[in-house]
Parts: C-alpha cells; structure tokens; sequence
C-alpha cells in the first residue's frame, strides 16, 4: 500500500507551504503535506476566512523516495528558494556598496570640514573680541 498525503492547491493551481505563501509546486519539499484530510480541510477554511476570493482545494498526492508529494507544477511561476536567496545577496551587496558610497563621501568632506574649521576657527577667533567690544 502506497503511503499518501494531502496538500491544499488555490485556483491558480500553486500550493500552500508551511511557511505560509502560495508556490508553484517546482519545488515540492516546501509544500504543506499532512497525513489526515481532515487537518488539510481546516487549513483551507482558514485561509478562506482571511482570503474571500480563494478557490482552493485539497488534494490527495502520493508519495515519491523521499517522501515529497507527487505534485505538478504551476504555470503561474514563484520565487524558488534559490531565487530568493539570490536576491538578499543583491539586496544586501547594494546595500554594502551604499555604505562604502557613504563612507567615502563622508571621508571626502572631513578633510575639507577639517581645513575650513582651521581656518574658520581662526576667523570665529576674531569676531568675538569685536562683538565684545561693541
């Protein structure tokens, strides 16, 4: 006897994960398999409760090797993980390269700051004495 799981797919034929975004199935190991219909069904009521205009269904899916569901995939495509993945490296190499842009402007300004303020400090110097004396 052949072992089977249940897994919840909406309208646009993608499936719902544990971590709780829809997917398009490429990548079955991150889709929500339960053993019991009945823990599926309630997952799908919930989502219908948030969703109003979900159309979703569960489905019953047998099993491959490694315990994944035998499932085919969407034509509506979603991030896999290793899209994701590359696009925090982005994310993340932008924002180091905007702190390094950040850093050298701001190693640009101090040495002019630091020669106005010289030369301004000396100017500042000699205001005071006259408004004093005013």
């Amino acid at each position: 006897m052949s072992e089977a799981v249940f897994v919840i797919q909406n309208q646009l034929g993608q499936f719902w994960t544990r971590a709780g975004e829809w997917v398009d199935g490429r990548e079955p190991q991150r889709v929500l398999k339960t053993k019991h219909r009945d823990e599926a069904v309630n997952q799908l009521v919930e989502l219908s409760a948030k969703d109003i205009d979900l159309r979703g269904e569960v489905l019953e899916c047998e099993v491959d090797e490694k315990k994944e569901p035998v499932i085919e995939a969407s034509s509506h495509l979603t991030p896999t993980l290793a899209d994701k993945a590359a696009e925090k490296a982005a994310e993340k190499a932008a924002e180091k390269a905007a702190e390094a842009a950040l850093a050298a402007a701001n190693e640009e300004d101090s040495p002019g700051e630091a020669g106005e303020t010289g030369e301004g400090g000396d100017a500042d110097a000699e205001e005071p004495p006259l408004s004093a004396a005013v």
